[in-house]
């Protein structure tokens, strides 16, 4: 009889309209907050409310998406913060360019 490993993983499902703390966004990117910090400072992702202190921000779900875009961005391709901020400053432009294709499609 063989040993086989079983992993096993875990998770969160989240929405775009979940609220989740700097602490929690920082476990969910597996980043440390000075990074989210720099981010924030790119316009890659920004605190609902900013006006408030760094321990009472929030970020909206969507963010723990944008970062982890971020990441990949950096990681496999090589792109700095600033690259990064544009990048998906453009992908949100793409995305909302095809929601109006789509929505004079139906008419």
């Amino acid at each position: 009889m063989k040993n086989e490993e079983i992993s096993v993983l875990s998770g969160v499902v989240m929405d775009e309209t979940q609220a989740v703390s700097l602490a929690e966004l920082c476990r969910c990117c597996s980043l440390p907050a000075e990074q989210v910090v720099s981010m924030i400072e790119h316009g890659i992702v920004e605190p609902i409310e900013s006006r408030v202190t760094i321990s009472r921000w929030q970020f909206s779900g969507e963010s723990v998406l944008r970062i982890q875009t971020a990441i990949r961005l950096n990681r496999d391709l090589g792109v700095n913060l600033a690259g990064v901020a544009l990048a998906l400053e453009l992908l949100d432009e793409v995305k909302t360019l095809r929601q109006q294709v789509a929505l004079s499609r139906q008419r």
